[in-house]
């Protein structure tokens, strides 16, 4: 488990492997450690996979970036792409940008899919993932917006200034 020790507390009853072994893994599951990366943990991850090729590499989404109050930082995507690259195999992923995630809350939510709105300001894992997904892509311009999102070959379904925009726009369908 690469993941937050808040995450980790969910996934507590799997019995993870103890820090610093590196072989007997069922899974290696990669989520956002933030500044709790380094070259060690990210080795022993590596190491793990190569282990056993049938431990699976397990990522909790695959989000490129995220704006934090000193500016962009990595997100656990690009860790997972570091990983896939290094041990040869591809990630399962069980958040978004994976459609499955955005079935699992359309089913939660017991509304068909075209009446879903994924609002969000990442125009690839949120926007694209839904839209992907059969729901509505609105992109934000706040967080982590950038202008040349707009131009990045994704088209939102729209572009709202503020999530405090959503009433007039939803109003305006």
């Amino acid at each position: 488990m690469f993941v937050p020790e808040a995450t980790a507390a969910e996934f507590a009853e799997l019995d993870p492997v103890p820090d610093g072994v590196e072989r007997g893994a069922v899974a290696v599951v990669i989520g956002d450690l933030g500044e709790g990366w380094t070259f060690p943990i990210l080795n022993r991850a590596l190491r793990l996979l190569m282990s056993d090729a049938a431990v699976p590499l397990v990522a909790l989404g695959m989000t490129r970036y995220w704006r934090a109050e000193d500016g962009l930082r990595l997100d656990a995507g690009a860790f997972v792409r570091a990983l896939e690259y290094a041990a040869g195999r591809t990630a399962i992923v069980v958040g978004k940008p994976d459609p499955a995630f955005y079935g699992a809350a359309i089913d939660a939510l017991q509304v068909p899919a075209d009446r879903v709105v994924m609002i969000g300001d990442d125009i690839h894992t949120d926007i694209e993932g839904a839209q992907r997904a059969g729901l509505a892509g609105v992109l934000v311009r706040t967080g982590k917006y950038s202008p040349s999102d707009l131009t990045d070959g994704v088209s939102p379904d729209a572009v709202l200034d503020s999530v405090s925009d959503l009433p007039r726009w939803w109003a305006e369908l």
